[in-house]
């Protein structure tokens, strides 16, 4: 992975979101909050400028920082 103005954190939450796994599933397999899931996503969102989680997944993977194969 290149170097990301996301945390490690925001990034492994949306390594697990492209896996198609709920909040839910995202907050038990990292031992966090559902609330704290959503939370790492909304600062990604932001961070990234963009509209959304698939908008996010989409500058991400442009960006070469998330990988789907």
């Amino acid at each position: 992975m290149k170097k990301s103005i996301l945390t490690d954190r925001e990034q492994e939450v949306f390594s697990l979101l492209v896996l198609n796994k709920s909040t839910k599933e995202i907050a038990q397999e990292l031992k966090i909050s559902e609330k704290t899931v959503r939370n790492h996503i909304s600062n990604a969102i932001q961070k990234l400028g963009v509209k959304g989680r698939a908008g996010a997944v989409v500058e991400l993977i442009r960006m070469g920082i998330l990988n789907i194969s």
